[in-house]
């Protein structure tokens, strides 16, 4: 009976936790997203969305992440969500954002219209699927 090595099967069990790459779109740095949440609030639970740009990916494999950033009564709210995680319902791209490195942290001391990012594909406004 051949051994195998620890690795082989860390990333069997790991390959059964991650979502299908049909279940999640495709979004880069840039984009602006809606991100629907399950929250647990006792036994009930709903689906909160939240809406941004999206900062970062970090991570690979089952330690995906994500970070959103968006502006609530002036002040700048960041989210960071697991990819693989079970509560993460849905991420669709609302707009694809033009973006030439891959963190955008700079966004967080910029306002006003500075804080905009271009159009991926300049004419059009939204982005359907």
């Amino acid at each position: 009976m051949a051994k195998l090595n620890r690795t082989a099967v860390l990333e069997g069990i790991v390959a059964s936790q991650l979502k299908n790459k049909a279940d999640l779109p495709k979004f880069s740095v840039g984009d602006t997203i809606d991100v629907h949440y399950k929250i647990i609030e006792g036994d009930k639970e709903r689906i909160q969305v939240f809406q941004g740009v999206l900062l970062a990916r970090t991570g690979r494999g089952v330690h995906e992440m994500i970070t959103v950033r968006r502006i609530v009564a002036n002040e700048g709210v960041e989210r960071s969500f697991p990819v693989n995680s079970p509560r993460l319902a849905k991420v669709e791209v609302l707009r694809r954002g033009d973006a030439r490195r891959a963190k955008l942290f700079y966004l967080r001391d910029r306002f006003g219209k500075s804080r905009r990012l271009r159009d991926q594909r300049r004419g059009l406004k939204h982005v359907a699927g």
